[in-house]
């Protein structure tokens, strides 16, 4: 008789989940249906395996419940988090927009006067240009050397002490090599 009452109850568990399932209804409805079992057991309390079997599956569907719920929640918290990193990458995009935008005008007022130095260098006189870079940092008398006219280089870096001239050469060789 129990073997022939078991497959019976899983019938009569399966037919009315096969049923909310082919009327696509929702996962919830489906096992809060099953939580609600009370006129499922209808006649069958005095069996206990029934009765334990219908607990089971009342507990189980609770806790896919209260599972489904915690998913739903975890994608509500999902979705205002990437909102919210959406929204901090474009305000990080726009800040490195601005502050390449203030690199780019930086660079090109140091380019300008740079520029403008050079110019002024090329006017000199090489004794007097001269006199003025040595006491220059190398790094930047090498910059303005290199920037200057050939031929006003030349002359510049022939009127330098041979040392300071050694050095700067290093050091607009060294610049040179950076650039590749």
């Amino acid at each position: 008789m129990r073997k022939v009452l078991m497959p019976l109850l899983i019938l009569t568990f399966l037919a009315p989940a096969a049923l909310a399932l082919w009327q696509a209804q929702g996962l919830s409805r489906l096992f809060a249906a099953f939580a609600e079992s009370g006129e499922l057991l209808q006649g069958c309390t005095d069996v206990p395996e029934a009765v334990a079997l219908a607990e089971e599956l009342r507990d189980r569907a609770l806790r896919i419940e209260r599972y489904m719920r915690s998913i739903e929640d975890r994608k509500t918290e999902l979705a205002k988090a990437e909102e919210s990193l959406t929204a901090r990458l474009r305000e990080l995009k726009a800040q490195k927009s601005r502050i390449r935008a203030r690199q780019d005008s930086a660079s090109s007022d140091v380019r300008s006067d740079i520029d403008r130095l050079v110019a002024l260098y090329d006017q000199m006189k090489p004794d007097q240009a001269a006199a003025v870079l040595t006491n220059l940092p190398a790094d930047f008398a090498a910059e303005i050397l290199i920037r200057v006219r050939p031929e006003a280089g030349a002359r510049i870096i022939a009127a330098v002490e041979p040392r300071q001239a050694a050095l700067l050469t290093a050091q607009m060789g060294a610049r040179s090599v950076r650039k590749q």
